[in-house]
């Protein structure tokens, strides 16, 4: 072999190792590890690879139309928006290692909007727009990144979840079943003039539980339940001729068919039924009972719920607490959104707390008085994981203040057993003494609206931090309408003070989420107990709640729930649509991260914590975590640009 020969054979390998690395390294993240191998092999081919010292401009908005598609190979690119000033870190972001760029400005066919340096030596793939669109057309797992960007990668993570559960508990489980998809038979139906007589000889022909009474249409007008049955046999001289309409539950629950098992479950423990009628287009479908979830093997939530609400004693209910925590174990396990779980543990606190104030009321003795209970914070939103703490209080009628002092002597021992209680169930006593318990949080209607409208008159930067906490409240137990009230006036007392909206602004900046400079992913402690790790819930989810609490609170948006302040703002135009989108899936996912998190740390019975350290997460963990703290920069920024701050 010549010399001339031995060096281009030598050429020829040192081109198939540079392919080979560039296919390793591409293999490594989403969406390439996800393609075909001929299209990313296709891919590889037609890219080049480029060299950026630090400091070097790559694109800019005066460069015109986009012309290559870049992924960062090795290094940091620094993004700024254009109309961002030159200290202004809100507006601007970083692209790392294995991360692409700038995908809706070439499918826009448009300029950057952003102007994109090298904070570092970096070394950049580039993939010509004619090659990047063939594969846009080729492959869906690029197309599918392409148009739907962290979507996409959420897919992923859901799917490596669920991959991991059928493993360890079997693929049948399946939360997101939907009614239709059930093996419902066909409903039994009887019209409103059947008998009571009637009705019961072909619930027991049939053996089943329950008869919807329904027009000839099958337009269901109403239920009729081995409970009713009960109810009825229970009445001296009942008359088994009479029309089973007069004994009916009218107007019953019900749930379309694309709904899921999880949904059907939810609605049962809530409204405390045990059958569920399945409506399309107004038209009878299917019945779906507390039995067949069990037989199917879906959930046990109501079970679980029930058991809750009929404990005899607190121990029997701090016994419950390690039932609510395999059940969430189970859920997340097998893909459970996290706010299907969120809402579901503050579901069975809620059913914990009511059993905790009827126990104490059995205990210390009914103190005469009509009271609610309030609950404020992540409670009042709907929004608990397994670790959580005590944000309470109590609302009562007086008519004046006089009698409000008389009736708060009279329920503080019930209250400060109530916390106690609460205690021992796991619910931690609130450090800043937020409890039902303390003097100024057992309050009369008025007392209660003149300590929220002080709140509001009155508020000062200070005051405000401890105040929001209050925003978000709710009645678990009691009656409800004093705190409607309450919440109507808050909001038309919020609506029109601009001052007080732009102090809870500042308010609302002042958790940044926790994003890294040039040479970091994330910004994390530097010493102490807490070192390298991040905090998910005051440093990633505080952004939005604060955020959405504040523009729901000034447009007049009643929710508490976050993910519903976020949509309803979107359906009022306050937020952009694509915008609200990317929140909601940031907030998600920084939740589920969080109560992961939870999940482990109770199994090696470790203390609750929401630090982190990111190192701890896979590259696609990483990178969908870096993103969602993004969107948290987003929103804050839009706050600031909103009241001027």
């Amino acid at each position: 072999m010549s010399k001339a020969d031995a060096f281009d054979q030598t050429g020829k390998i040192a081109v198939q190792q540079n392919i080979q690395g560039t296919l390793d390294f591409l293999n490594k993240f989403p969406p390439f590890n996800q393609m075909d191998t001929a299209h990313l092999g296709y891919m590889v081919e037609n890219c080049k690879l480029r060299f950026y010292a630090a400091g070097d401009t790559i694109i800019k908005p005066q460069d015109g139309p986009v012309e290559y598609f870049y992924v960062v190979k090795q290094g940091r690119i620094h993004g700024k928006r254009a109309d961002a000033e030159p200290s202004d870190e809100q507006n601007t972001f970083e692209i790392s290692t294995g991360e692409c760029f700038p995908i809706a400005a070439l499918l826009g066919e448009r300029a950057t909007r952003t102007e994109h340096l090298a904070a570092i030596d970096t070394f950049c793939l580039l993939l010509a727009k004619p090659a990047f669109i063939r594969l846009f057309t080729n492959s869906n797992p690029f197309r599918d990144f392409a148009l739907r960007g962290v979507s996409s990668l959420l897919d992923q993570v859901n799917q490596q979840v669920q991959a991991r559960a059928a493993e360890s508990l079997g693929s049948q489980y399946s939360l997101e079943t939907t009614l239709g998809e059930l093996s419902m038979r066909q409903p039994l139906t009887c019209p409103p003039t059947e008998t009571l007589q009637g009705a019961v000889r072909l619930m027991h022909d049939l053996q089943v539980g329950s008869i919807v009474i329904a027009e000839e249409d099958m337009k269901p007008l109403g239920i009729f339940t081995l409970r009713d049955l009960r109810k009825s046999i229970a009445r001296e001289h009942t008359d088994l001729q009479q029309p089973i309409s007069q004994l009916m539950t009218p107007n019953p629950f019900h749930l379309p068919s694309r709904a899921s098992a999880f949904d059907a479950a939810i609605a049962m423990t809530e409204r405390h039924i045990a059958h569920v009628c399945v409506v399309d287009n107004g038209r009878l479908c299917g019945v779906i009972s507390e039995r067949d979830l069990f037989s199917l093997q879906r959930v046990d939530l109501v079970h679980l719920a029930r058991t809750i609400r009929n404990a005899a004693s607190i121990e029997a209910l701090v016994l419950m607490r390690d039932d609510i925590r395999k059940l969430v174990d189970r859920m997340l396990a097998h893909g459970a959104s996290s706010t299907q779980i969120t809402h579901l543990i503050t579901l069975l606190n809620d059913h914990t707390v009511c059993r905790v104030i009827e126990l104490c009321i059995k205990e210390l003795g009914d103190p005469g008085i009509a009271f609610s209970w309030l609950v404020f914070g992540s409670e009042g939103r709907r929004e608990q994981t397994l670790h959580t703490d005590q944000d309470n209080g109590i609302l009562f009628d007086a008519a004046d203040a006089q009698e409000a002092e008389r009736i708060r002597q009279q329920l503080l021992p019930l209250a400060r057993r109530i916390n106690e209680a609460l205690d021992q169930c796991e619910f931690t006593l609130c450090k800043g003494n937020i409890m039902a318990s303390n003097p100024q949080l057992c309050l009369s209607q008025k007392e209660w609206a003149n300590r929220l409208s002080g709140f509001v008159y009155e508020a000062t930067p200070e005051n405000l931090l401890g105040s929001t906490i209050y925003f978000d409240l709710r009645v678990v137990w009691g009656p409800e309408e004093g705190c409607q009230q309450l919440r109507q006036d808050l909001l038309e007392q919020i609506a029109g003070n601009s001052l007080f909206q732009k102090m809870m602004a500042a308010n609302a900046l002042t958790h940044r989420p926790p994003l890294g400079g040039f040479f970091r992913d994330f910004s994390v402690a530097r010493k102490g107990s807490e070192k390298d790790t991040l905090d998910l819930k005051v440093q990633g989810l505080t952004p939005f709640v604060d955020a959405a609490r504040l523009l729901a609170l000034a447009n007049g948006v009643e929710d508490c729930s976050t993910l519903e302040r976020l949509d309803q703002l979107v359906r009022k135009g306050v937020i952009e649509a694509l915008d609200g989108a990317a929140y909601e899936e940031a907030y998600r996912y920084i939740q589920l991260i969080r109560m992961q998190l939870h999940q482990s740390q109770a199994k090696a019975g470790l203390p609750f914590s929401n630090r982190i350290d990111p190192d701890d997460l896979n590259d696609l963990d990483r990178r969908v975590l870096r993103e969602s703290f993004r969107q948290a920069q987003r929103l804050q920024s839009s706050l600031a640009l909103r009241y001027q701050l």
